[in-house]
């Protein structure tokens, strides 16, 4: 069975306690549930951190503390830091990079949400890029779009990726990219062709979160993400009781396409990471 890492979203910026009691937003609650998914097969962690009131945060302080302590609890696990922009100063989503996550998320162009437009202009790319490259961060690439793989393409040529990002597709957002099977083809098609050597996934929200890995298993992509962050239920009429509940069930999903979960040190290698 081949070795398939497991991103688990666990907190996000939109989800609150009122919508799922599950969601960790404290530093203590983040790392227990980091760790419990962990055990249940994730081998990255997207993090996101929140203020007392529940509002997004880029506090370094506080993404230190959760680095820490899933270092000290979930051994070689891939830390990946957001530096994404919903409810957070564009001047701030820099802040914790010098930190030095494995991983971070780099968004390379502007898109619609339903209530927002999510603002990513040139020079905070470019910004949010070389900071990622000064502290050996690898980016992992927010696709919303399919002008968002030549925005990627952009950084190469310009010195400030390397040839191999991870890419994701972010699918099922009102406005932005349609959690429909033949959207991934032409996403996938055109990754192929602009940044051949990239690693990619696709991230399906809500109640797209389990189509979307499949049709990324049945591609053979090389990761699935999950995570109370972009889906805080696990049936239709049930709240998800844990990220890690979250990841079991992305497990079972895996091993239906002859995959596993990989570990820590898969992982790393298949991403191009230090060991």
């Amino acid at each position: 069975m081949r070795p398939v890492p497991i991103t688990v979203a666990i907190t996000g910026s939109v989800p609150r306690k009122k919508d799922n009691p599950a969601v960790p937003v404290t530093v203590a609650e983040q790392i227990e549930s980091t760790h419990e998914a962990f055990e249940a097969g994730a081998t990255i962690v997207h993090i996101h951190v929140r203020n007392p009131d529940e509002s997004s945060s880029s506090d370094p302080a506080l993404f230190a503390a959760v680095q820490d302590g899933v270092r000290k609890h979930c051994p070689g696990m891939i830390v990946q830091f957001s530096t994404g922009g919903r409810g957070r100063d564009p001047a701030a989503r820099a802040s914790a990079l010098s930190l030095a996550p494995d991983m971070a998320s780099l968004a390379t162009g502007s898109v619609n949400f339903p209530s927002i437009i999510y603002e990513n202009q040139p020079a905070l790319i470019d910004t949010l890029a070389s900071e990622m490259k000064k502290y050996g961060t690898r980016p992992e690439i927010e696709a919303f779009d399919l002008s968002h793989l030549h925005g990627a393409r952009r950084l190469i040529e310009a010195g400030l990726i390397d040839e191999r990002p991870h890419v994701q597709f972010v699918m099922g957002i009102k406005n932005a990219l349609p959690a429909e099977e033949p959207i991934i083809d032409l996403m996938l098609n055109e990754l192929r062709r602009v940044l051949p050597r990239a690693t990619w996934t696709a991230a399906g929200i809500g109640r797209h979160q389990a189509e979307v890995m499949e049709w990324v298993l049945a591609r053979r992509g090389d990761a699935v993400r999950t995570g109370l962050e972009d889906n805080i239920r696990i049936t239709k009429d049930r709240l998800a009781r844990s990220n890690a509940e979250l990841v079991e069930a992305a497990a079972a999903l895996c091993a239906r396409y002859d995959a596993r979960p990989a570990t820590p040190a898969e992982a790393r290698a298949l991403l191009g990471l230090p060991a």
